[in-house]
C-alpha cells in the first residue's frame, strides 16, 4: 500500500495496480521534466533544418509541390515537438523501489504505460551518474532499439540520486544475502 507518495493521482494509481499485497513502498520519484526533456534535443537539431527545406520547397513550388511537401512538413513538426513529448512522458512516468523490486512505468503522449520490473537480482550491474546540482541517473542496463543503437534503462533524469542509488543497491544485496 501506497502512502506519503511524491506521485500525481493517475500516475500514482498505475503504480497501486502494479504491486503485489505483501510489496512495501520504500521511494518513489519521477523525472525531472526539464532534464528528461532534452532526450529530445537530437530531434530537434535533426528537425529544425528538415523542417526550414521543407516549408521553402513548398513555397518556392508549385501546388503539387505543397501537396507533396505536407507530410514531410508534419514530420518536422514532429521532430520539433521532442522535447515537449518528452515533458509529457516525465509526467507520466513513475520511478519505485519497493523492498521486492525497482518498477519503471513510462507513460506516452497516447497515455499507454510500458512497465519494467527489475527483480534484485538483475541489479548488480548498476551505473549511477550524478551531476553538480545532485540530480542524475541510475542505469540498471540497456536494451537493443536497433542493431546499431541502444538505450539505458533505469531511474532517468531524478532528483538525489546518489540517495536513491543507496537504496537500490540495498534491494540487490538482498538478494545476494537470500541466494547464499
Amino acid at each position: 500500500m501506497m502512502r506519503d507518495n511524491n506521485l500525481p493521482k493517475d500516475v500514482a494509481v498505475l503504480v497501486e495496480a502494479e504491486l503485489h499485497s505483501s510489496e512495501r513502498v520504500v521511494w518513489t520519484g519521477q523525472p525531472i521534466p526539464g532534464r528528461f526533456a532534452w532526450r529530445g534535443i537530437g530531434d530537434v537539431l535533426f528537425g529544425i533544418p528538415w523542417t526550414a527545406f521543407t516549408i521553402f520547397c513548398m513555397v518556392k513550388g508549385d501546388d503539387s509541390s505543397k501537396l507533396f511537401g505536407l507530410p514531410f512538413l508534419l514530420i518536422g513538426v514532429w521532430l520539433l515537438s521532442g522535447p515537449y513529448r518528452m515533458r509529457l512522458k516525465a509526467a507520466r512516468t513513475a520511478y519505485v523501489v519497493t523492498d521486492k523490486r525497482a518498477l519503471i512505468l513510462e507513460g506516452d503522449w497516447c497515455r499507454s504505460t510500458a512497465i519494467r520490473s527489475c527483480e534484485p537480482q538483475h541489479l548488480g550491474d548498476i551505473r549511477c551518474v550524478q551531476k553538480p546540482d545532485r540530480s542524475g541517473d541510475i542505469i540498471f542496463g540497456c536494451t537493443a532499439i536497433s542493431s546499431d543503437e541502444i538505450a539505458d534503462y533505469g531511474f532517468l533524469g531524478i532528483h538525489d540520486v546518489k540517495h536513491v542509488e543507496t537504496l537500490v543497491r540495498q534491494l540487490s544485496k538482498v538478494a545476494i544475502n537470500d541466494g547464499a
